[in-house]
């Protein structure tokens, strides 16, 4: 099942930003972000179910939702993949970044109170700027998430990464990336590994930044819903 919730640049945009940017926004400014939502086709009364929040990349930012169906798992969606769980992908408007508002919270409240979600079940991917995204807001709120999966993303201010050691997270970065260096995930892996982080880094041989079929590999949802809060 499909909803849509409505209210060239190249084809991942590099973001340079920290994580320190997302702790300096204001939190009781909050912004609502459009997004797509997906239920699986047994999304019943009875049953909680998993949600993950997806994030794309720069390329896809605007008021647009029908950008974010060009690749990621909208496009899945859209092409009749069928998921074992709810997923939100936010929408982030012309101009900003991931870290540039408090869009979670209001995301999170809408989602949890509108639909059957397991709280102790909900978890957060990206690619690109997607993939700062995703390590930006797990260090601004390590206690949302039962585990994380960046894609070639990384985080300027690697000292609050920490933050997420107890967060189980999966994240993956081709060795030849010309547009997001290897080195922003390896900084991030060295220092969780020191504070004996519970982090899984995959490094992929021969490829380079376009590597959003990942999200067609079953291995990682298979990984992401064994992990629980």
């Amino acid at each position: 099942m499909r909803l849509s919730i409505t209210v060239l640049l190249p084809f991942f945009l590099l973001p340079i930003l920290g994580c320190s940017l997302f702790a300096q926004v204001d939190p009781k400014t909050k912004e609502n972000y459009p997004y797509l939502l997906y239920l699986p086709k047994e999304y019943a009364a009875t049953t909680s179910y998993p949600l993950v929040i997806y994030l794309h990349g720069g390329s896809h930012r605007g008021n647009d939702l029908t950008k974010l169906n060009g690749y990621g798992l909208p496009a899945l969606v859209e092409k009749g993949h069928d998921f074992p769980f709810i997923i939100a992908s936010p929408q982030c408007p012309d101009g900003k970044f991931w870290s540039t508002d408090n869009w979670l919270e209001p995301l999170y409240d809408k989602l949890t109170t509108t639909y059957r979600i397991d709280k102790k079940r909900i978890y957060l991917t990206g690619i690109s700027m997607g993939g700062y995204g995703t390590w930006q807001t797990a260090i601004a709120y390590p206690d949302k998430f039962a585990a994380i999966v960046p894609l070639c993303g990384g985080c300027d201010d690697s000292t609050q990464v920490c933050r997420i050691k107890n967060v189980p997270i999966w994240t993956f970065h081709g060795v030849a990336d010309d547009i997001i260096p290897l080195s922003e995930t390896e900084r991030l892996v060295r220092r969780l590994e020191a504070c004996k982080g519970d982090v899984t880094f995959t490094r992929l041989a021969n490829e380079g930044h376009s590597i959003q079929y990942l999200y067609e590999d079953k291995k990682i949802y298979d990984w992401l819903l064994k992990q629980h809060k």
